[in-house]
């Protein structure tokens, strides 16, 4: 298990009358190599991967020496890195099943034994992405979205179980149990391993990655583990190490104590903040000082999970007593607890640290004060008692509305649209007349793993909905109320707090556990709420608990989403509106018409501690996850394929064989200059991957919905994106579409069009929508789908250009498949987020980077012209520079150089064998 260069640092470990191996980074320290005391505790994980898994021949002992040399100013070198586990969700985990199957199926038509193809580190797959906001304000609306769920999912269920049964060692919590990153937090994470390999016992810390963003939530309990591309978690499934450059270490001290009214959620909204101003892209995040001590682990992992907003790979904190007590809270064995303090003192990784940084932020609790962000991005925080002017100031600029002539109306009037105090009279279907207008509370959702996860802001909403119902206050009519917990933990002690039916008496009643609103699936708006926001074009708003706000993703009518703590989302659904001051205005009426302010229903914070002591017990938690993976009886009447060789069916709408590795070759493809590209897309600033990746639901004019219809499909039956993402006919179709995107080809028209550039006509497939309605297009205007299957004909390959941070967001595995399939060859922008970079790297498409203080926009480009990419023809090397041309009609050049984000040899191979799975089969083939 490891290089003989090494052997000395294998050494035997007594727990419990049991013998152990361990990695003893303190043998490094003794050789000279490392001083551990100023290796920062995340560095000090890695190394002991490297360490413990160099073999001399995928892992040497140079790597070894490489994650060993980090000081720092980091040195340039390389690191395999094998985490011990991958954790996956289903939207993402679908598409992995897909490719696993599409792997085995490969290799038995080759001739190889398909179980050749085996996931070599455990998995755990958690259902929780499917479930979807249709029924609310109800009793029974849990069993009837549960219901739903599995009527639209029921054949993806049916391939997880096929992998469940196919694959060791690939286990599966079934839909209904609870959010991935909670149930990881609460269960699924060790802190340290004792795990046989190969015939030995072992202890190893816990490391993984996962195919969700926010898996470094884990980082609470002191665990390293990050987001991946559902491509590359593929790989380190089959075995592949996650090379990466050794990573910049930004240290974080805390300070001072949480003031009174400041919840864990407004601490990690102010930390986003700051870490956003810093930046941290691409490098770790440790918290330590003081200020640690003052946060409880569920604080920490708020902190912890809301790392991809921030920008850094991982944010996590130490182990300490802390996380001890907190891992017996949360129901784990006494005797893994003890080992788990054993094994990490024995690596000096346990308790308090002060290392050595790459730079050092100072952060202060006492500055926190009540917080939202929004109004489509994480790390734009504001404070509470500033919404009443950001809303309006936010309207103006958007151009809703004017600014000027009527003091009355704040300096603001109407422009061609209702004014901001005007309301426009609806009828909802059961009779009831509402009012909505600019700024009106559609969706109030408490959901996502952010925050669900954290009894005090859960019990602090629960308490302030029985203060409010005291108070004779109500959530408007025309509020979309629900209440997604993380686990059903919360919901048990939210009921034996009795403040379960406190929520549940303003609507809050229990929908479904899963990611629901977070992750864009906030169910429908009532018809006529919709119908109104479209002739009105108002700017509605959502508040959530969630740790995601992008355009289009809460729901595609809503154009402002504010993130904010469980008690203040409850809190702006009774107020019914954004623009309010609730610091000093008040958020309602009671009967007797007297005004009810914030203050009068705040709960207080000593009642909320000690509701949590008498609630929250670790017999909750044992019990609740003593079943984890059985699922109930709809999981258990799944009639699931069997077999270690999926049996794809051609007619499925859901399931289908991708293409990637059907007639495929065994020779490496390699690379070469690209020549005479056009350009489908160019696109501005902070272009994320939910505007690149399709998510959500989608009609029958769209290309996605057309190709259903033809398979008689029925519109209502479309289901959403995310759920097909097992279909790469309806994903590619699906790529780039989001109604959001601005392709900056045509002149502001939002959507999934471009310009088919060698002809210029208009397609013939243009939007059905816009040839009902009389709607006239730019000539050459055609979806982005129809365009590139156009250019397919023509063999003309495709590139993208785009501003700063392309890809922020979700890790959206078909942000990048979508891409490749597409016949986009490379990508141009002017920064890129880590995660979707990896994943372009991962299907074979290159990401390039103009050089600073150059954009297309710059250049005097506008994505008309041809585009030549050289200095591919001699190979490719890690941070490569190449050269591009761009010709327009008229024949005149503009050449620049950009930067290939390659950063490492293994991620050179990726591209040269046309991606990481494509390196591994070939790989497993050659044998």
């Amino acid at each position: 298990m490891s290089a003989d260069t090494f052997s000395d640092a294998i050494r035997e470990i007594e727990h419990g009358g049991e013998t152990y191996k361990m990695a003893d980074l303190t043998v490094l320290e003794e050789q000279g190599l490392c001083d551990l005391e100023k290796l920062p505790v995340s560095i000090r994980v890695l190394l002991e991967s490297v360490l413990r898994n160099a073999d001399g021949e995928m892992i040497s002992a140079q790597d070894v020496e490489n994650a060993a040399s980090w000081e720092p100013n980091v040195p340039d070198v390389e690191v395999p890195f094998q985490p011990s586990r991958v954790v996956l969700q289903d939207l993402t985990g679908v598409p992995a099943v897909v490719d696993l199957a599409a792997l085995r199926s490969a290799a038995d038509r080759a001739g190889k034994d398909p179980s050749v193809v085996e996931p070599e580190v455990p998995c755990d797959l958690v259902i929780d992405h499917s479930v979807q906001v249709d029924y609310f304000g109800s009793e029974d609306a849990y069993e009837q979205n549960v219901e739903l769920e599995y009527e639209r999912n029921e054949e993806r269920y049916r391939a997880i179980k096929w992998a469940e049964q196919a694959f060791e060692d690939f286990n599966v919590v079934p839909p209904g149990t609870g959010i991935v990153h909670q149930v990881n937090l609460e269960h699924l994470g060790k802190v340290v391993h004792a795990r046989e390999e190969d015939g030995e016992q072992w202890l190893l810390p816990d490391t993984l990655v996962g195919t969700d963003s926010h898996t470094p939530m884990i980082g609470g309990i002191g665990v390293v583990g990050w987001g991946v591309g559902g491509i590359e978690a593929e790989a380190a499934l089959l075995g592949q190490p996650i090379t990466m450059t050794l990573p910049e270490v930004v240290g974080v001290r805390l300070s001072g104590e949480l003031p009174e009214g400041a919840t864990a959620t407004d601490l990690v909204l102010h930390i986003t903040e700051k870490l956003r101003q810093v930046g941290v892209v691409d490098k770790f995040v440790e918290f330590y000082g003081p200020g640690v001590s003052q946060l409880s682990v569920a604080d920490r992992a708020t902190i912890a999970n809301m790392a991809p907003e921030q920008g850094s790979t991982i944010s996590m904190f130490p182990v300490d007593d802390a996380t001890l007590d907190y891992l017996e809270l949360t129901g784990r064995d006494d005797d893994h607890i003890e080992l788990v303090k054993e094994y990490l003192e024995a690596q000096g990784l346990f308790g308090e640290h002060d290392p050595e940084f790459t730079e050092e932020v100072e952060f202060d609790l006492g500055t926190v004060e009540p917080s939202l962000a929004g109004h489509k991005k994480p790390h734009a925080r504001i404070p509470m008692g500033d919404l009443d002017e950001h809303f309006p100031t936010l309207l103006a600029e958007e151009g809703v509305i004017d600014s000027g002539a009527a003091e009355s109306d704040g300096g603001l009037v109407a422009k061609d649209q209702p004014g901001l105090d005007e309301k426009i009279p609806v009828t909802l279907e059961d009779g009831t007349e509402v009012e909505i207008g600019h700024g009106s509370v559609l969706v109030s959702a408490i959901t996502s793993c952010t925050n669900t996860s954290n009894p005090s802001v859960m019990v602090a909403a629960g308490l302030l909905a029985r203060n409010a119902l005291e108070q004779g206050l109500d959530v408007p009519e025309y509020v979309k109320t629900s209440l997604a917990p993380g686990s059903k933990v919360v919901t048990e002690y939210l009921k034996q707090a009795d403040l379960l039916d406190d929520l549940e008496g303003l609507g809050y009643h229990v929908v479904g556990y899963g990611c629901t609103t977070c992750i864009g699936n906030a169910g429908p708006l009532a018809a006529p709420i919709e119908a109104a926001i479209d002739e009105h074009d108002l700017w509605t708003t959502s508040v959530l608990s969630g740790n995601r706000n992008f355009e289009a993703r809460i729901h595609p009518k809503i154009r402002a989403n504010y993130l904010g703590s469980p008690p203040l989302v409850v809190a702006y659904g009774l107020a019914g509106k954004m623009d309010i001051d609730l610091e000093n205005e008040p958020i309602g009426t009671n009967d007797d018409g007297e005004e009810i302010f914030l203050e009068d229903i705040w709960p207080d914070p000593q009642e909320v501690k000690e509701t949590i002591h008498e609630s929250v017990s670790a017999e909750l938690f044992r019990d609740k996850y003593a079943s984890v993976f059985e699922g109930d009886e709809r999981w258990e009447a799944l009639d699931a394929p069997t077999g270690e060789v999926y049996d794809w069916d051609d007619e499925s709408t859901y399931i289908r064989e991708p293409p990637f590795f059907q007639d495929f070759p065994l020779e490496e493809p390699g690379v070469s200059d690209i020549a005479d590209a056009r350009c489908l897309l160019t696109l501005g600033d902070t272009v994320t991957t939910d505007h690149i990746s399709p998510a959500g639901p989608f009609s029958e004019d769209l290309p996605a919905g057309q190709w259903l219809s033809e398979r008689g499909v029925e519109p209502y039956e479309f289901n959403t994106y995310g759920s097909r993402r097992g279909n790469h006919e309806v994903m590619m179709r699906g790529t780039f579409a989001n109604v959001r995107i601005e392709n900056q080809l045509l002149d502001g028209k939002e959507g999934g069009y471009t310009i088919h550039h060698p002809t210029g006509e208009e397609s013939e497939a243009r939007s059905a929508s816009e040839k009902t309605s009389g709607e006239q297009s730019e000539p050459g205007v055609t979806t982005v789908f129809e365009a590139s299957e156009r250019y397919r004909e023509d063999d003309i390959p495709l590139i993208v250009m785009a501003g700063e941070e392309l890809g922020t967001g979700s890790s959206r595995d078909w942000a990048a498949k979508g891409t490749d399939l597409l016949g986009i060859r490379a990508t141009i922008g002017q920064s890129y987020e880590r995660i979707y970079r990896d994943n372009l790297l991962g299907m074979g498409v290159l990401p390039l980077q103009f050089e600073d203080g150059e954009g297309w926009e710059e250049l005097g480009l506008d994505g008309t012209e041809t585009f030549d990419i050289r200095g591919l023809d001699d190979g490719l090397e890690p941070n490569a520079e190449l050269t591009v041309v761009a010709e327009d009609d008229a024949g005149e050049t503009t050449e620049f150089d950009v930067t290939a984000q390659v950063g490492t040899p293994a991620a050179v191979k990726y591209v040269e064998n046309g991606g990481v799975l494509h390196l591994v089969l070939r790989r497993l083939l050659t044998e």
